[in-house]
């Protein structure tokens, strides 16, 4: 274009193209990002870093078959808390294979701390979410997702490990339009390296409002807790070691 040359910017193509390219650059500017939702300690404080991020969210919870729904109707609040643009809320029969303390009714929810793997594992439970969610993630072409795994004050679950994300990760960059493509949904475990102290910590400089959680295993319909379980007593250790008082509603 010579100098002294102007655009017409009332020729129709020339106006498509302009919109065509403002449209590509507003969505190079916006990063979406799913959150494995629970309704935890743990998936709150990854929903709040994603919000702080400047991500726009959308939370992804599921009903699979968990022997109560006080976690799941913590999620449901803590999504409309945080203004998420979608909430999702998918049924799986996780239940029909068993398994796990948390599913299978023949299986009680140990009171005591368990060495190796705990009964409450749920067998490949997030291999499953991640998948639901990359689908999701294809569908709204969005940049990440994030999921509130922790390595370190954690029961020992083997979807909770760096070398599950890592290689959880190494699928989604194959299996997927968007890692065939060229493109990468990022798989986000920002507190895998973190104490629940730490986490904690970090929610609460965020806002996160921990009342509003539940993490037992064996909670009652009101969302009390045990007290007694694996859950209960990580997330004991986790506010002690962050020196806040515990907001934990108890049975």
């Amino acid at each position: 274009m010579l100098q002294g040359d102007s655009i017409d910017f009332f020729n129709r193509d020339t106006r498509i193209i302009v919109i065509k390219r403002f449209n590509v650059f507003l969505k190079a500017m916006t990063k979406k990002a799913i959150i494995l939702l629970s309704g935890g300690l743990d998936s709150v404080t990854v929903l709040a870093m994603a919000k702080q991020q400047a991500y726009e969210v959308y939370a992804l919870s599921f009903d699979y078959g968990q022997k109560h729904n006080a976690e799941l109707n913590a999620a449901r609040q803590i999504a409309n808390d945080y203004q998420v643009l979608e909430h999702k809320v998918i049924n799986l029969g996780l239940g029909e294979i068993g398994g796990s303390a948390l599913t299978d009714d023949d299986l009680t929810v140990p009171t005591t701390a368990q060495a190796g793997i705990p009964v409450t594992y749920v067998p490949a439970r997030n291999t499953v979410f991640l998948s639901f969610a990359l689908g999701w993630a294809e569908v709204l072409d969005a940049d990440a997702i994030f999921i509130g795994v922790n390595a370190v004050d954690y029961s020992g679950y083997p979807d909770c490990r760096p070398q599950f994300i890592e290689a959880f990760q190494a699928l989604a960059n194959v299996a997927t339009k968007a890692g065939v493509e060229g493109g990468t949904i990022s798989i986000k475990a920002p507190l895998i390296d973190l104490s629940k102290g730490d986490i904690i910590q970090q929610g609460l400089s965020l806002g996160v409002d921990y009342q509003q959680t539940v993490s037992c295993y064996a909670a009652n319909r009101e969302g009390e807790a045990c007290g007694q379980c694996d859950a209960c007593r990580l997330r004991k250790i986790g506010f002690e070691q962050a020196g806040v008082n515990d907001p934990t509603r108890y049975q």
